[in-house]
């Protein structure tokens, strides 16, 4: 058993990967005993911070909330039906849009996976440290009225405010009337100079006037969003299509069609 007060004290102060670390280095005393004090100490310093930085990127996961938790931009298909431009991905992925603040928008016909491409850059600002909330906008609109109806509002937007990056999925499924269209103006006026937004739809930004059904607040929200904002258009079939015809037309049967 470990006695001693470095011990105790690391325990105390719920340092625990560098007690678990100490713990390590102590079973194995003689291995460790070549090792110089400062070479231990960086060992248990760099336990420690391992430690804490997975657990940051734990929680900040579980806040992000992303549709499709196994979403890696490293699995990216890259087709040539979808025609997704490597260098733009590549340049997206070091998060650098979300630093200063810039939106992106994701644009392609249902079932060419701008919900998974969203996830994907979802989970690579969580594992830069960037806070992430990702929320459908069907369900953000649900939530906005009923935080209209039950006075908490303000509440509900400053906490829209606080992530870097705010996603919004399967934006344009339905018109917005003139109450939604004020409360997304709020939403986006808030985060203009705070954070970024990832916005999926299956429209072309240039028909997403259309969705609003008030003019003014069209022009607006359109103005804020566009002018600082990364764009990638989604190309090729449904990719849940082709994924069902995989699993009903198993490997055996594609060989003797083949031949």
């Amino acid at each position: 058993m470990i006695t001693g007060q470095s011990f105790d004290t690391m325990r105390n102060l719920h340092l625990n990967a560098m007690t678990n670390e100490y713990r390590r280095q102590y079973e194995l005393f003689s291995a460790m005993d070549s090792l110089t004090f400062d070479e231990r100490l960086d060992m248990l310093l760099e336990a420690e911070r391992i430690f804490r930085e997975n657990r940051k990127i734990k929680q900040l996961t579980k806040a992000a909330n992303l549709r499709d938790k196994s979403a890696c931009l490293e699995n990216l298909d890259y087709d040539p039906v979808r025609k997704l431009d490597r260098a733009q991905i590549a340049r997206l992925s070091g998060c650098d849009w979300i630093r200063k603040r810039r939106n992106l928008f994701i644009c392609g016909k249902c079932g060419t996976g701008k919900t998974f491409l969203s996830s994907a850059f979802g989970s690579a600002a969580v594992r830069l440290g960037f806070s992430v909330r990702s929320i459908k906008m069907t369900r953000l609109m649900a939530d906005l009225k009923a935080a209209a109806n039950t006075g908490t509002l303000p509440k509900f937007l400053r906490d829209l405010k606080k992530p870097s990056l705010l996603i919004l999925d399967d934006f344009g499924l339905a018109p917005l009337d003139v109450q939604r269209c004020m409360d997304f103006y709020d939403v986006v006026d808030d985060r203009q100079d705070t954070g970024a937004i990832l916005i999926t739809a299956q429209l072309p930004v240039s028909e997403w006037h259309s969705m609003f059904e008030d003019a003014t607040h069209a022009d607006a929200i359109l103005d804020r969003l566009v002018h600082n904002s990364d764009r990638i258009d989604m190309q090729g079939p449904s990719r849940r299509r082709r994924t069902n015809v995989e699993m009903e037309d198993p490997p055996d049967n594609k060989l003797m069609q083949k031949s």
